[in-house]
């Protein structure tokens, strides 16, 4: 389990991964979160930068300290409103409506302190997330949000953080009006955590395919000697793709096309 937030399992899009060395094991945001938890200039120290004895310190603090969520203790981070004292688990931030910021210096807030959009908007009755195409609430929340650009995209917190943590930061934008700006600054205020990194499309070659072109004749009958997989550069047997949807293709002969003809649609096209 960690031995900032005591889960051996806990939501990765909330926590990061797991870091564990010198008998210690940690999610990474526990770790960045925490309270009082300093960390050095030298990422290579330690836990990411994180000293085991800062760390077992911070666990000896936190003991006596109760999750405004939850009500176990062992909570690790304070709000960070002053005079407020409440204190929180990163797991139980979401099931507690509690903000926590993913960019330096990891500001977090609890359920009473926590930033609000600055929008005076309800969403119509029947809107829809455009995500999930599920109703939303019919007020602004903690789990319902509006882009702040167009202010007619409402969508769902956990929508919107799995929007984020797919397209990555330098392509994640509204999903109805595309803004990228004041869309990226409100999110993350609003505790959305958008990693720096490509998106999950491009990292795993998900539309791979889209990029290769289509490769061989569908004429009905094809009279290539080397067959439908086959052709040549220029002449009869150069292959043409469908004008219109690149996705049938013929050679000039198999079609009857001379050479001058530098356009064809296939039949479901034309």
């Amino acid at each position: 389990a960690c031995v900032l937030c005591h889960r051996t399992e806990a939501d990765p899009d909330t926590c990061g991964g797991k870091l564990e060395k010198f008998g210690l094991c940690a999610h990474v945001f526990c770790l960045y979160f925490a309270t009082l938890l300093p960390r050095q200039t030298n990422e290579r120290v330690g836990l990411m930068g994180f000293l085991p004895r800062d760390i077992h310190l911070a666990v000896r603090r936190a003991a006596q300290k109760h999750c405004c969520v939850c009500g176990q203790r062992g909570a690790t981070i304070l709000c960070c409103e002053e005079n407020c004292g409440r204190w929180f688990h990163l797991p139980c931030a979401k099931e507690g409506g509690c903000v926590t910021q993913y960019l330096p210096n990891y500001s977090s807030y609890c359920p009473e302190h926590c930033p609000e959009q600055d929008v005076q908007l309800t969403p119509e009755p029947g809107t829809e997330c455009p995500i999930c195409m599920e109703p939303v609430e019919d007020r602004m929340s903690y789990r319902t949000m509006v882009c702040p650009a167009c202010k007619r995209a409402w969508f769902h917190r956990d929508c919107i953080q799995g929007q984020a943590m797919r397209a990555g930061l330098l392509f994640f934008q509204c999903p109805l009006c595309r803004d990228g700006e004041a869309f990226l600054v409100q999110m993350f205020i609003m505790g959305i955590r958008i990693p720096f990194r490509l998106p999950t499309w491009e990292e795993d070659d998900t539309f791979a395919d889209l990029e290769e072109r289509h490769s061989q004749c569908n004429a009905r009958e094809c009279l290539y000697p080397g067959g439908r997989e086959q052709a040549e550069e220029e002449g009869p047997w150069e292959l043409l793709l469908c004008s219109s949807c690149a996705a049938e293709g013929t050679h000039r002969r198999c079609s009857g096309l001379r050479n001058s003809v530098e356009s064809w649609e296939c039949d479901s096209c034309a």
